[in-house]
């Protein structure tokens, strides 16, 4: 087993952002292995998996050949126990590999700083409780068209939303699905708005509201990358 987690990026961009610091000072490497630029994905989840988010929809596997075999390197880590995350597409990746679906969504697009409803499930969650005790009402950066709208037999529900209720679960006892985009920071959220095809007064109300609650949403998020990182030391370790 690699004593380093492997991170799927799955285009320029959507990186690991504020979790690339959060990792490092808990002490875990990682490896970023980027399928976009044609490198294979591993058939080991490594100590760790973390899947990020990109453009592509979970099913587009046509135009993302290497689509297939992220779903297969998550269910397998999935089954393991494998401390696992994945964040909005790498969630909804997540979703499909493990029986649940995830559609077009309904309302369109879902985007900036947004509310999250944390559910009493997270309030003794590895990853959501300290989350809960750092920040009982939380937002999130979001920018998905997609959405989970049936989760994995056996997932557990930790976050909601409006319109789309189901913002996080968590599978087993070793992986979580977030919707919503914990790891970016203003300067990521802008690249995208800045991409996309949106009305410029839009896109300056946006990135204001991502830029002024920067520091909620470090505050909100550090603390699960923390609960990620203590999970992946506990199994280097062989401690619990």
């Amino acid at each position: 087993m690699s004593e380093r987690v492997v991170v799927i990026e799955h285009e320029v961009g959507a990186g690991l952002g504020f979790f690339a610091g959060w990792l490092e000072d808990a002490g875990i490497g990682y490896e970023i292995v980027r399928p976009h630029r044609g490198e294979a994905v591993p058939t080991d989840p490594g100590a760790g998996l973390v899947v990020l988010g990109g453009s592509p929809s979970a099913w587009d596997d046509e135009g993302c050949a290497w689509l297939p075999d992220v779903r297969h390197l998550i269910a397998g880590a999935v089954e393991s126990g494998v401390p696992t995350l994945g964040i909005c597409l790498g969630a909804q990746l997540m979703t499909i590999a493990c029986g649940g679906t995830v559609e077009r969504g309904a309302d369109g697009l879902e985007i900036g700083l947004c509310s999250i409803e944390l559910l009493p499930e997270a309030a003794g969650d590895r990853l959501f409780g300290p989350v809960a005790e750092a920040m009982p009402e939380p937002e999130a950066v979001q920018y998905h068209y997609d959405a989970m709208t049936e989760l994995p037999p056996g997932a557990v529900r930790l976050a909601t939303g409006s319109p789309y209720p189901n913002q996080a679960y968590r599978l087993g006892e070793s992986a979580w699905a977030v919707q919503f985009h914990p790891e970016a920071t203003a300067e990521i959220f802008m690249s995208w708005t800045a991409e996309g095809e949106l009305a410029d007064q839009d896109v300056a109300e946006l990135d204001r509201g991502v830029k002024e609650g920067e520091a909620n949403l470090q505050a909100a998020w550090r603390p699960l990358a923390e609960g990620f990182a203590a999970l992946v030391r506990e199994r280097l370790t062989g401690t619990s």
